[in-house]
Protein backbone atom coordinates (compact mmCIF):
# COMPACT_ATOMS: atom_id res chain seq x y z
CA UNK A 1 0.00 0.00 0.00
CA UNK A 2 1.18 3.49 -0.84
CA UNK A 3 1.07 5.51 2.40
CA UNK A 4 0.55 8.87 0.72
CA UNK A 5 -1.63 11.78 1.85
CA UNK A 6 -4.70 10.46 0.07
CA UNK A 7 -4.45 6.97 1.56
CA UNK A 8 -3.77 8.19 5.09
CA UNK A 9 -6.53 10.80 4.86
CA UNK A 10 -8.99 8.13 3.74
CA UNK A 11 -7.93 5.85 6.61
CA UNK A 12 -8.25 8.70 9.09
CA UNK A 13 -11.70 9.74 7.90
CA UNK A 14 -12.85 6.11 7.74
CA UNK A 15 -11.64 5.50 11.30
CA UNK A 16 -13.22 8.62 12.78
CA UNK A 17 -16.55 8.25 11.00
CA UNK A 18 -16.84 4.52 11.71
CA UNK A 19 -16.11 5.14 15.38
CA UNK A 20 -18.66 7.96 15.46
CA UNK A 21 -21.28 5.85 13.72
CA UNK A 22 -21.34 3.40 16.62
CA UNK A 23 -23.40 5.92 18.57
CA UNK A 24 -26.06 7.69 16.41
CA UNK A 25 -27.91 4.43 15.58
CA UNK A 26 -28.13 3.65 19.29
CA UNK A 27 -29.54 7.14 19.93
CA UNK A 28 -32.09 6.84 17.11
CA UNK A 29 -33.19 3.38 18.20
CA UNK A 30 -33.37 4.22 21.90
CA UNK A 31 -35.19 7.48 21.11
CA UNK A 32 -38.13 5.63 19.54
CA UNK A 33 -38.20 3.04 22.31
CA UNK A 34 -38.25 5.77 24.95
CA UNK A 35 -41.32 7.28 23.28
CA UNK A 36 -43.02 3.87 23.34
CA UNK A 37 -42.09 3.11 26.97
CA UNK A 38 -43.13 6.52 28.29
CA UNK A 39 -46.37 6.47 26.30
CA UNK A 40 -47.21 3.10 27.85
CA UNK A 41 -46.56 4.54 31.28
CA UNK A 42 -48.91 7.45 30.71
CA UNK A 43 -51.59 5.21 29.21
CA UNK A 44 -51.42 2.32 31.69
CA UNK A 45 -50.12 4.20 34.78
CA UNK A 46 -48.01 1.12 35.53
CA UNK A 47 -44.87 1.95 37.48
CA UNK A 48 -42.83 -0.64 35.63
CA UNK A 49 -42.93 1.47 32.46
CA UNK A 50 -41.79 4.51 34.39
CA UNK A 51 -38.89 2.49 35.74
CA UNK A 52 -38.04 1.28 32.24
CA UNK A 53 -38.19 4.79 30.79
CA UNK A 54 -36.00 6.34 33.46
CA UNK A 55 -33.35 3.65 33.18
CA UNK A 56 -33.03 3.89 29.41
CA UNK A 57 -32.91 7.69 29.56
CA UNK A 58 -29.62 7.32 31.45
CA UNK A 59 -28.23 5.00 28.79
CA UNK A 60 -29.43 7.34 26.05
CA UNK A 61 -27.69 10.31 27.66
CA UNK A 62 -24.37 8.49 27.99
CA UNK A 63 -24.51 7.40 24.39
CA UNK A 64 -25.58 10.84 23.10
CA UNK A 65 -22.69 12.62 24.79
CA UNK A 66 -20.03 10.36 23.28
CA UNK A 67 -21.72 10.57 19.88
CA UNK A 68 -21.55 14.36 19.93
CA UNK A 69 -17.92 14.42 21.07
CA UNK A 70 -16.79 11.95 18.41
CA UNK A 71 -18.71 13.64 15.59
CA UNK A 72 -17.21 17.11 15.85
CA UNK A 73 -13.85 15.97 14.49
CA UNK A 74 -15.15 15.09 11.04
CA UNK A 75 -16.21 18.66 10.27
CA UNK A 76 -12.63 19.82 10.81
CA UNK A 77 -11.29 16.98 8.66
CA UNK A 78 -13.22 18.39 5.71
CA UNK A 79 -11.09 21.51 5.93
CA UNK A 80 -7.74 20.02 6.96
CA UNK A 81 -7.60 16.86 4.84
CA UNK A 82 -10.21 17.42 2.13
CA UNK A 83 -10.12 21.14 1.35
CA UNK A 84 -10.42 20.70 -2.43
CA UNK A 85 -13.46 18.52 -1.93
CA UNK A 86 -14.90 21.03 0.56
CA UNK A 87 -14.56 23.87 -1.92
CA UNK A 88 -16.21 21.78 -4.63
CA UNK A 89 -19.25 20.70 -2.56
CA UNK A 90 -19.41 23.57 -0.09
CA UNK A 91 -22.40 25.28 -1.68
CA UNK A 92 -24.23 21.95 -1.80
CA UNK A 93 -23.32 20.63 1.65
CA UNK A 94 -23.65 23.93 3.45
CA UNK A 95 -27.44 24.01 3.52
CA UNK A 96 -28.18 20.42 4.67
CA UNK A 97 -25.42 20.52 7.28
CA UNK A 98 -26.71 23.87 8.55
CA UNK A 99 -30.23 22.43 8.67
CA UNK A 100 -28.91 19.45 10.61
CA UNK A 101 -27.39 21.77 13.20
CA UNK A 102 -30.33 24.17 13.50
CA UNK A 103 -33.39 21.97 13.05
CA UNK A 104 -32.10 18.62 14.33
CA UNK A 105 -29.18 18.88 16.74
CA UNK A 106 -30.52 21.93 18.61
CA UNK A 107 -33.97 20.33 18.78
CA UNK A 108 -32.54 17.10 20.16
CA UNK A 109 -30.07 18.63 22.60
CA UNK A 110 -32.50 21.31 23.79
CA UNK A 111 -35.28 18.94 24.74
CA UNK A 112 -32.72 16.46 26.10
CA UNK A 113 -32.35 18.78 29.11
CA UNK A 114 -36.05 18.38 29.90
CA UNK A 115 -35.85 14.65 29.22
CA UNK A 116 -33.01 14.26 31.71
CA UNK A 117 -33.85 16.80 34.39
CA UNK A 118 -37.54 17.52 33.90
CA UNK A 119 -38.86 14.48 35.75
CA UNK A 120 -40.96 15.81 38.68
CA UNK A 121 -40.47 19.34 37.32
CA UNK A 122 -42.79 19.41 34.30
CA UNK A 123 -46.17 17.87 33.60
CA UNK A 124 -46.27 14.31 32.28
CA UNK A 125 -47.53 15.42 28.88
CA UNK A 126 -44.73 17.95 28.55
CA UNK A 127 -42.13 15.37 29.47
CA UNK A 128 -43.51 12.94 26.89
CA UNK A 129 -43.49 15.76 24.33
CA UNK A 130 -39.81 16.37 25.13
CA UNK A 131 -39.08 12.67 24.67
CA UNK A 132 -40.80 12.77 21.28
CA UNK A 133 -38.84 15.87 20.25
CA UNK A 134 -35.55 14.20 21.20
CA UNK A 135 -36.51 11.16 19.11
CA UNK A 136 -37.60 13.34 16.18
CA UNK A 137 -34.41 15.39 16.46
CA UNK A 138 -32.22 12.30 16.25
CA UNK A 139 -34.11 11.12 13.16
CA UNK A 140 -33.95 14.56 11.51
CA UNK A 141 -30.22 14.65 12.17
CA UNK A 142 -29.88 11.39 10.31
CA UNK A 143 -32.05 12.74 7.50
CA UNK A 144 -29.92 15.79 6.74
CA UNK A 145 -26.66 13.84 6.93
CA UNK A 146 -28.02 11.20 4.56
CA UNK A 147 -29.28 13.93 2.20
CA UNK A 148 -25.77 15.38 1.97
CA UNK A 149 -24.19 11.98 1.46
CA UNK A 150 -26.82 10.86 -1.05
CA UNK A 151 -26.09 13.86 -3.23
CA UNK A 152 -22.56 12.48 -3.58
CA UNK A 153 -24.07 9.22 -4.84
CA UNK A 154 -26.74 10.71 -7.12
CA UNK A 155 -25.86 14.37 -7.81
CA UNK A 156 -28.71 16.44 -9.26
CA UNK A 157 -29.95 20.06 -9.26
CA UNK A 158 -26.52 21.66 -9.60
CA UNK A 159 -24.35 23.52 -12.04
CA UNK A 160 -20.57 23.72 -12.20
CA UNK A 161 -19.10 27.20 -11.96
CA UNK A 162 -15.45 28.24 -12.08
CA UNK A 163 -14.25 31.09 -9.87
CA UNK A 164 -10.58 32.09 -10.04
CA UNK A 165 -9.77 28.73 -11.58
CA UNK A 166 -11.58 26.74 -8.87
CA UNK A 167 -14.43 24.42 -9.86
CA UNK A 168 -17.38 24.14 -7.53
CA UNK A 169 -20.92 22.80 -7.65
CA UNK A 170 -23.75 25.27 -7.00
CA UNK A 171 -27.36 24.39 -6.13
CA UNK A 172 -29.94 25.23 -8.77
CA UNK A 173 -32.95 23.72 -6.97
CA UNK A 174 -32.76 23.25 -3.19
CA UNK A 175 -35.65 20.78 -2.82
CA UNK A 176 -34.54 18.73 -5.82
CA UNK A 177 -31.14 18.47 -4.12
CA UNK A 178 -32.75 17.44 -0.83
CA UNK A 179 -34.95 14.81 -2.44
CA UNK A 180 -32.30 13.58 -4.84
CA UNK A 181 -32.99 10.15 -6.38
CA UNK A 182 -31.36 8.10 -3.62
CA UNK A 183 -32.05 10.27 -0.57
CA UNK A 184 -35.35 8.91 0.75
CA UNK A 185 -34.73 5.21 0.23
CA UNK A 186 -31.26 5.51 1.76
CA UNK A 187 -32.67 7.53 4.67
CA UNK A 188 -35.33 4.95 5.49
CA UNK A 189 -32.78 2.15 5.09
CA UNK A 190 -30.47 3.91 7.57
CA UNK A 191 -33.24 4.65 10.08
CA UNK A 192 -34.58 1.10 10.12
CA UNK A 193 -31.01 -0.11 10.60
CA UNK A 194 -30.66 2.26 13.56
CA UNK A 195 -33.91 0.98 15.08
CA UNK A 196 -32.56 -2.57 14.85
CA UNK A 197 -29.33 -1.53 16.57
CA UNK A 198 -31.12 0.32 19.37
CA UNK A 199 -33.54 -2.56 19.89
CA UNK A 200 -30.70 -5.08 20.12
CA UNK A 201 -29.01 -2.96 22.79
CA UNK A 202 -32.17 -3.10 24.90
CA UNK A 203 -32.56 -6.84 24.30
CA UNK A 204 -28.89 -7.43 25.16
CA UNK A 205 -29.12 -5.69 28.53
CA UNK A 206 -32.50 -7.26 29.26
CA UNK A 207 -31.14 -10.71 28.41
CA UNK A 208 -28.26 -10.10 30.81
CA UNK A 209 -30.72 -9.35 33.61
CA UNK A 210 -32.82 -12.40 32.77
CA UNK A 211 -29.83 -14.73 32.85
CA UNK A 212 -28.72 -13.19 36.15
CA UNK A 213 -32.32 -13.41 37.42
CA UNK A 214 -32.27 -9.71 38.32
CA UNK A 215 -34.95 -7.11 37.56
CA UNK A 216 -36.95 -9.84 35.83
CA UNK A 217 -40.21 -7.96 35.22
CA UNK A 218 -38.27 -4.93 33.97
CA UNK A 219 -36.21 -7.11 31.65
CA UNK A 220 -39.16 -9.05 30.21
CA UNK A 221 -41.17 -5.96 29.31
CA UNK A 222 -38.15 -4.08 27.95
CA UNK A 223 -37.15 -7.10 25.89
CA UNK A 224 -40.62 -7.81 24.47
CA UNK A 225 -41.20 -4.29 23.14
CA UNK A 226 -37.69 -4.00 21.72
CA UNK A 227 -38.13 -7.40 20.08
CA UNK A 228 -41.22 -6.18 18.26
CA UNK A 229 -39.35 -3.14 16.94
CA UNK A 230 -36.37 -5.27 15.87
CA UNK A 231 -38.57 -7.78 14.04
CA UNK A 232 -40.59 -5.15 12.13
CA UNK A 233 -37.46 -3.19 11.20
CA UNK A 234 -35.60 -6.32 10.10
CA UNK A 235 -38.49 -7.40 7.89
CA UNK A 236 -38.58 -3.97 6.25
CA UNK A 237 -34.90 -3.94 5.30
CA UNK A 238 -35.00 -6.39 2.34
CA UNK A 239 -37.73 -4.33 0.68
CA UNK A 240 -35.83 -1.08 1.24
CA UNK A 241 -32.63 -2.71 0.03
CA UNK A 242 -34.43 -3.88 -3.10
CA UNK A 243 -35.59 -0.34 -3.90
CA UNK A 244 -32.12 0.99 -3.23
CA UNK A 245 -30.58 -1.58 -5.58
CA UNK A 246 -32.76 -0.34 -8.43
CA UNK A 247 -31.51 3.20 -7.90
CA UNK A 248 -27.91 1.99 -7.72
CA UNK A 249 -28.45 0.18 -11.03
CA UNK A 250 -29.66 3.40 -12.65
CA UNK A 251 -27.06 5.78 -11.20
CA UNK A 252 -24.06 3.67 -10.13
CA UNK A 253 -24.07 0.50 -12.24
CA UNK A 254 -20.38 -0.16 -11.56
CA UNK A 255 -21.16 -0.27 -7.83
CA UNK A 256 -23.98 -2.77 -8.37
CA UNK A 257 -21.70 -4.91 -10.53
CA UNK A 258 -19.09 -4.88 -7.74
CA UNK A 259 -21.76 -5.84 -5.18
CA UNK A 260 -22.41 -9.04 -7.14
CA UNK A 261 -18.99 -9.63 -8.71
CA UNK A 262 -20.48 -9.23 -12.18
CA UNK A 263 -17.84 -8.62 -14.84
CA UNK A 264 -19.75 -9.30 -18.05
CA UNK A 265 -22.95 -7.55 -19.04
CA UNK A 266 -25.61 -10.24 -19.14
CA UNK A 267 -29.25 -11.13 -18.97
CA UNK A 268 -30.42 -13.65 -16.39
CA UNK A 269 -27.77 -12.19 -14.07
CA UNK A 270 -27.22 -14.26 -10.90
CA UNK A 271 -27.59 -13.12 -7.29
CA UNK A 272 -24.85 -14.56 -5.07
CA UNK A 273 -25.67 -15.74 -1.57
CA UNK A 274 -21.97 -15.85 -0.77
CA UNK A 275 -18.75 -16.42 -2.64
CA UNK A 276 -15.42 -14.99 -3.72
CA UNK A 277 -14.58 -12.74 -6.64
CA UNK A 278 -11.19 -12.14 -8.22
CA UNK A 279 -10.84 -9.00 -10.38
CA UNK A 280 -7.55 -10.31 -11.78
CA UNK A 281 -9.17 -13.35 -13.40
CA UNK A 282 -12.58 -11.63 -13.58
CA UNK A 283 -14.24 -14.69 -12.12
CA UNK A 284 -16.73 -15.03 -9.27
CA UNK A 285 -17.39 -18.34 -7.57
CA UNK A 286 -19.93 -19.25 -4.93
CA UNK A 287 -23.57 -20.17 -4.46
CA UNK A 288 -25.88 -18.04 -6.63
CA UNK A 289 -29.52 -17.91 -7.66
CA UNK A 290 -29.64 -17.67 -11.48
CA UNK A 291 -31.51 -14.66 -12.84
CA UNK A 292 -32.39 -13.27 -9.42
CA UNK A 293 -30.30 -10.08 -9.79
CA UNK A 294 -32.01 -9.35 -13.11
CA UNK A 295 -35.39 -9.95 -11.51
CA UNK A 296 -34.69 -7.75 -8.49
CA UNK A 297 -33.45 -4.87 -10.63
CA UNK A 298 -35.86 -5.10 -13.58
CA UNK A 299 -38.69 -7.38 -12.41
CA UNK A 300 -37.68 -9.66 -15.27
CA UNK A 301 -35.37 -12.68 -15.10
CA UNK A 302 -34.11 -11.79 -18.57
CA UNK A 303 -33.36 -8.16 -17.72
CA UNK A 304 -29.89 -6.93 -18.66
CA UNK A 305 -27.45 -5.92 -15.91
CA UNK A 306 -24.24 -4.11 -16.79
CA UNK A 307 -20.95 -5.76 -15.85
CA UNK A 308 -17.72 -4.09 -14.77
CA UNK A 309 -16.23 -4.60 -18.23
CA UNK A 310 -18.51 -1.80 -19.43
CA UNK A 311 -16.36 0.67 -17.47
CA UNK A 312 -12.68 1.60 -17.54
CA UNK A 313 -10.76 -0.45 -15.00
CA UNK A 314 -9.51 2.72 -13.31
CA UNK A 315 -13.16 3.45 -12.48
CA UNK A 316 -13.67 0.12 -10.67
CA UNK A 317 -13.99 0.04 -6.89
CA UNK A 318 -12.11 -2.54 -4.79
CA UNK A 319 -14.31 -5.32 -6.14
CA UNK A 320 -13.76 -8.19 -3.71
CA UNK A 321 -13.80 -5.94 -0.65
CA UNK A 322 -17.11 -4.40 -1.73
CA UNK A 323 -18.50 -7.83 -2.64
CA UNK A 324 -17.65 -9.31 0.78
CA UNK A 325 -18.85 -6.36 2.88
CA UNK A 326 -22.13 -6.20 0.98
CA UNK A 327 -22.87 -9.92 1.27
CA UNK A 328 -21.93 -10.05 4.94
CA UNK A 329 -24.33 -7.16 5.61
CA UNK A 330 -27.12 -9.01 3.79
CA UNK A 331 -26.35 -12.24 5.68
CA UNK A 332 -26.59 -10.42 9.00
CA UNK A 333 -29.91 -8.90 7.92
CA UNK A 334 -31.29 -12.36 7.17
CA UNK A 335 -30.03 -13.55 10.56
CA UNK A 336 -31.88 -10.71 12.30
CA UNK A 337 -35.11 -11.70 10.55
CA UNK A 338 -34.77 -15.36 11.50
CA UNK A 339 -33.82 -14.79 15.13
CA UNK A 340 -36.40 -12.09 15.84
CA UNK A 341 -39.26 -14.00 14.17
CA UNK A 342 -38.36 -17.15 16.13
CA UNK A 343 -38.26 -15.10 19.33
CA UNK A 344 -41.60 -13.45 18.55
CA UNK A 345 -43.16 -16.86 17.97
CA UNK A 346 -41.81 -18.13 21.29
CA UNK A 347 -43.00 -14.96 23.03
CA UNK A 348 -46.48 -15.50 21.58
CA UNK A 349 -46.40 -19.13 22.81
CA UNK A 350 -45.23 -17.87 26.25
CA UNK A 351 -42.07 -19.96 26.01
CA UNK A 352 -39.37 -17.40 25.27
CA UNK A 353 -38.46 -16.76 28.91
CA UNK A 354 -38.63 -20.39 30.01
CA UNK A 355 -35.49 -22.39 30.93
CA UNK A 356 -35.80 -24.43 27.73
CA UNK A 357 -34.95 -21.36 25.64
CA UNK A 358 -32.42 -19.78 27.98
CA UNK A 359 -29.71 -20.53 25.38
CA UNK A 360 -31.48 -18.20 22.96
CA UNK A 361 -31.70 -15.45 25.59
CA UNK A 362 -27.97 -15.88 26.26
CA UNK A 363 -27.24 -15.35 22.57
CA UNK A 364 -28.88 -11.93 22.72
CA UNK A 365 -26.27 -10.65 25.20
CA UNK A 366 -23.35 -10.50 22.72
CA UNK A 367 -25.69 -10.15 19.72
CA UNK A 368 -25.77 -6.37 20.20
CA UNK A 369 -22.49 -6.26 18.29
CA UNK A 370 -24.08 -7.71 15.15
CA UNK A 371 -26.32 -4.74 14.18
CA UNK A 372 -23.36 -2.44 14.81
CA UNK A 373 -21.37 -4.56 12.39
CA UNK A 374 -24.21 -4.64 9.86
CA UNK A 375 -24.63 -0.86 9.88
CA UNK A 376 -20.89 -0.35 9.50
CA UNK A 377 -20.73 -2.84 6.64
CA UNK A 378 -23.59 -1.08 4.89
CA UNK A 379 -21.70 2.21 4.87
CA UNK A 380 -18.46 0.49 3.89
CA UNK A 381 -20.25 -1.06 0.90
CA UNK A 382 -21.83 2.26 -0.10
CA UNK A 383 -18.69 4.36 0.24
CA UNK A 384 -16.09 1.93 -1.10
CA UNK A 385 -18.49 0.99 -3.88
CA UNK A 386 -18.55 4.63 -5.03
CA UNK A 387 -14.78 4.75 -5.44
CA UNK A 388 -12.80 6.09 -7.17
CA UNK A 389 -15.34 8.93 -7.04
CA UNK A 390 -15.85 11.13 -4.01
CA UNK A 391 -18.75 12.75 -5.91
CA UNK A 392 -20.14 10.31 -8.44
CA UNK A 393 -18.91 11.19 -11.93
CA UNK A 394 -17.82 14.71 -10.94
CA UNK A 395 -14.84 14.59 -8.59
CA UNK A 396 -12.40 11.78 -7.93
CA UNK A 397 -11.25 11.02 -4.40
CA UNK A 398 -7.65 11.68 -5.45
CA UNK A 399 -8.69 15.16 -6.59
CA UNK A 400 -10.45 16.07 -3.35
CA UNK A 401 -7.53 15.79 -0.95
CA UNK A 402 -5.84 18.89 0.48
CA UNK A 403 -2.70 20.05 -1.30
CA UNK A 404 -1.07 21.73 1.71
CA UNK A 405 -0.60 18.79 4.10
CA UNK A 406 2.01 16.05 4.18
CA UNK A 407 1.78 12.33 4.90
CA UNK A 408 3.70 12.60 8.24
CA UNK A 409 1.27 15.27 9.45
CA UNK A 410 -1.72 13.05 8.67
CA UNK A 411 -0.03 10.07 10.32
CA UNK A 412 0.55 12.06 13.52
CA UNK A 413 -3.08 13.23 13.69
CA UNK A 414 -4.33 9.73 12.88
CA UNK A 415 -2.26 8.25 15.71
CA UNK A 416 -3.57 10.84 18.16
CA UNK A 417 -7.17 10.23 17.07
CA UNK A 418 -6.75 6.50 17.58
CA UNK A 419 -5.40 7.00 21.09
CA UNK A 420 -8.07 9.52 22.10
CA UNK A 421 -10.90 7.50 20.60
CA UNK A 422 -9.74 4.32 22.33
CA UNK A 423 -9.83 6.22 25.61
CA UNK A 424 -13.25 7.65 24.79
CA UNK A 425 -14.55 4.19 23.88
CA UNK A 426 -13.45 2.72 27.20
CA UNK A 427 -14.99 5.64 29.09
CA UNK A 428 -18.28 4.93 27.28
CA UNK A 429 -18.04 1.22 28.12
CA UNK A 430 -17.26 2.04 31.76
CA UNK A 431 -20.29 4.32 32.09
CA UNK A 432 -22.60 1.77 30.43
CA UNK A 433 -21.21 -1.04 32.57
CA UNK A 434 -21.73 0.99 35.72
CA UNK A 435 -25.31 1.91 34.87
CA UNK A 436 -26.22 -1.61 33.75
CA UNK A 437 -24.75 -3.22 36.87
CA UNK A 438 -26.57 -0.72 39.08
CA UNK A 439 -29.74 -1.53 37.19
CA UNK A 440 -33.10 0.24 37.42
CA UNK A 441 -33.51 -0.31 41.15
CA UNK A 442 -31.26 2.59 42.13
CA UNK A 443 -34.05 4.82 40.80
CA UNK A 444 -36.63 3.26 43.10
CA UNK A 445 -37.07 6.25 45.40
CA UNK A 446 -37.85 8.52 42.48
CA UNK A 447 -40.05 5.93 40.86
CA UNK A 448 -42.18 5.59 43.97
CA UNK A 449 -42.82 9.31 43.87
CA UNK A 450 -43.72 9.30 40.19
CA UNK A 451 -43.43 12.37 38.01
CA UNK A 452 -47.19 12.83 37.94
CA UNK A 453 -47.07 13.81 41.65
CA UNK A 454 -45.77 17.07 43.02
CA UNK A 455 -42.24 17.03 44.39
CA UNK A 456 -41.41 18.39 47.83
CA UNK A 457 -39.57 21.28 46.20
CA UNK A 458 -42.65 22.31 44.30
CA UNK A 459 -44.73 22.14 47.50
CA UNK A 460 -42.27 24.46 49.20
CA UNK A 461 -42.54 27.17 46.55
CA UNK A 462 -46.31 26.80 46.20
CA UNK A 463 -47.98 30.12 47.17
CA UNK A 464 -50.29 30.15 50.22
Amino acid sequence: MNWDVETLSRIQFAFTIMFHYIFPPFSIGLGLLLVIYESLFLITKKKIYEKITRFWIKIFAANFSVGVASGIVMEFEFGTNWSTYSRFVGDIFGSPLAAEGIFAFFLESGFLAILLFGWNRVKPGMHLFSTIMVAVGSILSGFWIVVANSWQQTPVAYEIVVDYGIRRAVITDFWAMVFNPSAMVRFTHVIFGAWIQGAFLVMSVSAYYLIKKKHVEFAKKSFAIALGLAAVSSLAQPFLGHEHAKIVNDWQPAKLAAFEGLYETQTNAPLYLFGWTDPETRKTSGIAIPGMLSFLVHGDFDGEVKGLEEFPEEDWPAVNGVFQSYHLMVALGMLFIGVTLLSLFLLWKRQLFTPKWSWLIKLYIPAVALPVMANQLGWVSAERGRQPWIVQGLLRTSEGVSKSISAPEVMISLTLFVLVYILLFFVWLYVLDREIKHGPEHLSSDVEAGYHKKSERMDVIKPN
